[in-house]
């Protein structure tokens, strides 16, 4: 089973990889840069080198790459979706220098302006800046928690943008267990799992989920409420991780975005999957 957590790259990137193999994960999920600025600084090229040389040595891998906060592909202001344009083009051209195979995106919100406008805004971001890049990264979207006007809510939603893709060979999924559980994609059984499986197959297909976000969820079933908890002690709860664990979700790579407080460390809430899963 290859899991691990969001982890910081303070200092110098290569870092990264340290902090991962501290905790005991196989696999990360990183900022390339500052997530809360729009002008990245330049990757130097001798902490590339050692991050890419620490992830072969450790073997700890799949590497995902996420993008900053203030992208929005759906905005419909004109400035805003320059500016998260150019931020994903900039992103899939480091992940490719930092050979991370992979980029998560929040898929956006249309800030009121309608679904129909946000759909066409985000076909026009990933197409724009997939044409500038090369096809080494794969772009992953991620399913939000279905409030108020954001977009991808829904895997029809999320296939509905995949189908009008130029470059949909190049986008894949990312499953997020919280924002599933609060728009409606029930998770707490075993019955429950396989129907959500099943529904992600029926629209984007489940061959397209390459990353799992791992996170239980403060909210109740279909609240649309987007705060995550530590694995367990949510709504989706043990029982519900443990059928997820040990179900096709639980082959696939899984990145903890859980709290970070008193009630439980990152090391703990491993330790918690794995004993979930039936690791330990």
């Amino acid at each position: 089973m290859r899991v691990g957590f969001h982890v910081s790259i303070s200092g110098a990137i290569d870092e990264a990889v340290d902090r991962a193999i501290e905790l005991g994960c196989n696999t990360f999920q990183i900022f390339t840069r500052n997530p809360r600025g729009w002008k990245p600084k330049e990757l130097v090229p001798s902490e590339a080198e050692a991050f890419i040389e620490k992830v072969n040595t450790y073997d700890v891998r799949p590497v995902f790459g996420h993008m900053p906060y203030l992208s929005n592909l759906a905005s419909p202001r004109d400035e805003v979706h320059v500016k998260s344009v150019e931020a994903l083009r900039t992103e899939l051209e480091r992940c490719d220098k930092l050979k991370v195979p992979y980029l998560v995106t929040h898929i956006g919100s249309h800030l009121g302006s309608g679904a129909q406008i946000g759909f066409q805004r985000i076909v026009m971001a990933i197409d724009s800046a997939f044409s500038a890049t090369k096809d080494e990264v794969t772009l992953l979207l991620e399913n939000t928690a279905g409030t108020k006007n954001s977009m991808g809510g829904s895997f029809e939603d999320i296939e509905h943008i995949i189908e009008a893709l130029a470059y949909r060979q190049r986008v894949g999924i990312c499953f997020d267990t919280c924002h599933a559980f609060v728009s409606g994609y029930d998770l707490r059984t075993e019955e429950a799992v396989e129907e959500t499986i099943a529904k992600i197959d029926e629209t984007v297909g489940f061959d397209r989920v390459k990353l799992i976000h791992l996170n239980d969820s403060v909210g109740d079933f279909n609240s649309c409420l987007d705060r995550h908890e530590h694995i367990g002690l949510g709504k989706i709860g043990e029982e519900g991780f443990r059928k997820v664990l040990k179900s096709e979700f639980g082959r696939l790579p899984l990145i903890m975005e859980t709290p970070k407080d008193l009630r439980r460390t990152d090391a703990e809430n491993l330790r918690k999957v794995r004993k979930l899963a039936g690791e330990i």
